[in-house]
C-alpha cells in the first residue's frame, strides 16, 4: 500500500482519537526511523520515550526471539520463569518491595490508586496530585491528572482527588485533611512541560508522608529506566517512595507497566483484589530484561548524564543566537526548550521536514528526549536540523 491508501484506511476504520502528522513510519533501528517513502529521520522523541534505548535494540530483539520460541502467554494463575526475574531486577535498582505487572502506565497508576484506597479503608480516600501533572487516560487517572483539557466531556469524574501547584509545599500542606491517604506526583512533569521537582520540596513531602502515615506515590512512567541519568528519578532526591509506577521505556518498545510496592505495604492488595489478563506476559518481560541488560552492559546511565550535559550546552549555544529560546530545563536526557512564542507546533512540523522528530507540549515547550544510546555526532546533527527549522519560523 502507498501512503494515501493507508490514510484512507485510517479514515474508514480507525477511531480519530489522535492528531496524526502526515508520516507513516515503517522501520527503525537505533536512533533512526524510516518512513514508507524511504526517508530517514533522527528520532529525538522515540515513541513518546518508549524506545528509550533506541528502536529494535539487539538485546531486546534477542530476548524476545528466544522467548517466542518457548511460550507466548502464561496465565497469572500459573507461575512463569521470566516474570519474577524481571521483578527482582526492578527491586534491585529501587527499594525492598514487590511488583505487580500491567500493560501500560495508566494501568500501573490505576493499581496505585486502588492500593491507596484500600490502604485508607473507608475513612481515608483522598489523593492529592499536582497541577500540570499527567497520569493516564482511564477515568481515574485522567481525574488524577492536573490538566483540565483532558477531562472535558467525561463528567462525572471520580471523586477523591485534589490538585495543588507543583513545587509549592505550603499549598500541599494546606490541602491535607483527615481524609488524605496519598500524594501522587512525577519527579519531573513530562507532559506538563519538563518541570523538575525541587530537592527541598521532595524531601519535605517524604518527611510529611512519614509523619502523617500518607502514601507517597511516585509516577516514573516517563522518567524511569535511566531517562534522567539514574535508573529511577526519585533517587536524585534521596527519598524512598511507598509506591512507584513504571511503563514506557521499561519494555523497549513492548507494552508493559509495573506497580512497585514497598515491602511496608506489600499485603494491602491480596489475592482477588487486583488482576490483569496480559500483564507480565513472558514476551514483554523478556523484552524488559533486554532493556536492563543493554543499560548495564553499554553503560547507558553514564552516557545519559554525559550526553544530557552536551545536549544542554548545544542548546545553550543556540540560544545565544536565537532570541526565540527563553530557557532550557530538565535532567539527563529529558530536556525541555522553552520558546518565546504562543504555539511551537509549527516548529515541530518544520523539524519533520528537516528529518528530525521532537515533541511540543504545553504549546511552547519543545520536548527533546533522544534514546540513551545517543552520541555527540547525533546531537550535532539534530541541533543543525533544529537551527534550520527555527530559522524558518
Amino acid at each position: 500500500m502507498n501512503f494515501d491508501e493507508i490514510k484512507h484506511m485510517y479514515d474508514d476504520f480507525v477511531l480519530s482519537t489522535y492528531t496524526r502528522q502526515d508520516l507513516c513510519l515503517v522501520a527503525g533501528r537505533g536512533i533512526w526511523v524510516e518512513d514508507i517513502n524511504g526517508k530517514k529521520y533522527l528520532d529525538f522523541f522515540p515513541g513518546w520515550a518508549v524506545s528509550g534505548i533506541g528502536h529494535c535494540h539487539p538485546e531486546v530483539i534477542s530476548e524476545m526471539k528466544g522467548q517466542m520460541e518457548r511460550i507466548l502467554h502464561v496465565s497469572n494463575n500459573f507461575y512463569s520463569d521470566v516474570q519474577p526475574v524481571l521483578a527482582k531486577k526492578i527491586i534491585e535498582y529501587s527499594f525492598p518491595g514487590k511488583v505487580f505487572f500491567a500493560n501500560s502506565g495508566a494501568e500501573a497508576n490505576e493499581g496505585a490508586i486502588k492500593l491507596a484506597r484500600r490502604y485508607g479503608k473507608p475513612g481515608r480516600y483522598e489523593i492529592i496530585t499536582m497541577e500540570k501533572s499527567f497520569h493516564g487516560r482511564t477515568l481515574a487517572t485522567l481525574t488524577a491528572t492536573g490538566q483540565e483539557k483532558i477531562k472535558k466531556g467525561f463528567s462525572p469524574l471520580v471523586e477523591g482527588f485534589k490538585h495543588v501547584p507543583f513545587n509549592d509545599i505550603d499549598a500541599l500542606k494546606n490541602a491535607l485533611t483527615e481524609k488524605t491517604v496519598a500524594i501522587m506526583l512525577e519527579p519531573i512533569q513530562g507532559e506538563g512541560g519538563i518541570n523538575v521537582a525541587d530537592l527541598g520540596y521532595m524531601k519535605a513531602i517524604s518527611a510529611m508522608c512519614r509523619e502523617k502515615d500518607i502514601l507517597l506515590i511516585v509516577d516514573e512512567v516517563q522518567t524511569g529506566m535511566g531517562r534522567t541519568g539514574k535508573m529511577f528519578a526519585y533517587s536524585h532526591f534521596g527519598i524512598e517512595p511507598d509506591i512507584m509506577t513504571l511503563a514506557k521505556a521499561l519494555g523497549g518498545g513492548m507494552p508493559i507497566g509495573a506497580l512497585v510496592v514497598n515491602n511496608k505495604h506489600k499485603d494491602v492488595l491480596s489475592a482477588g483484589t487486583h488482576a490483569t489478563t496480559f500483564g507480565g506476559s513472558p514476551i514483554v518481560c523478556s523484552a524488559a530484561l533486554g532493556v536492563f541488560r543493554a543499560i548495564e552492559e553499554e553503560g547507558l546511565l553514564d552516557n545519559t548524564i554525559k550526553m544530557g550535559k552536551y545536549l544542554v550546552q548545544k542548546v545553550e549555544d543556540l540560544k545565544k543566537s536565537n532570541p526565540m529560546i527563553k530557557g532550557i530545563k530538565g535532567k539527563g536526557l529529558m530536556i525541555g526548550v522553552e520558546l518565546d512564542i504562543e504555539d511551537a507546533s509549527a516548529i515541530t512540523e518544520e523539524c519533520v521536514k528537516e528529518g528530525l522528530l521532537i515533541n511540543c507540549t504545553q504549546k511552547n515547550i519543545l520536548r527533546v528526549m533522544p534514546p540513551m544510546t545517543v552520541k555527540k555526532e547525533d546531537i550535532d546533527v539534530a541541533i543543525d536540523k533544529l537551527t534550520r527549522a527555527l530559522g524558518r519560523i
